[in-house]
């Protein structure tokens, strides 16, 4: 059961991997070529940096599952480590979302509050 529990986190490492990379490649940057996109608070620069952010934090996510496959393959895992991985997911996907929309998408305050509160609950 351990191992495949270890095949489905190096699984989910390749496919976060190529999700970011060929997505970035090869739908992201076609997309953000197009001249009708959403124009928010004045341009086009907020949507794509949101469209930017919201791939590659789903990318994350799979990264955070994959460590979270890797501990449960782990005999003598404690739930403390299940709820640091998770804290510091979250901690990066709000860092993503701060830094890519510029704080305008506020997706990062509750990002942030969700890896406090998985913090706080081992105290």
């Amino acid at each position: 059961m351990s191992f495949a529990l270890y095949i489905s986190a190096v699984l989910l490492l390749v496919i976060a991997f190529v999700h970011s990379f060929l997505g970035e490649r090869y739908i992201l940057t076609r997309l953000f070529k197009r001249d009708n996109l959403p124009k928010l608070f004045g341009s086009d620069d907020f949507t794509k940096r949101t469209l930017r952010f919201a791939w590659h934090i789903t990318s994350i996510a799979w990264l955070g599952f994959a460590a979270i496959l890797a501990l449960l393959a782990t005999p003598g895992t404690e739930k403390a480590s299940l709820i640091y991985v998770i804290a510091a997911t979250f901690i990066v996907h709000g860092l993503v979302a701060l830094l890519g929309s510029r704080g305008k998408h506020l997706s990062w305050v509750v990002f942030l509050a969700i890896s406090v509160s998985a913090l706080i609950s081992l105290y």
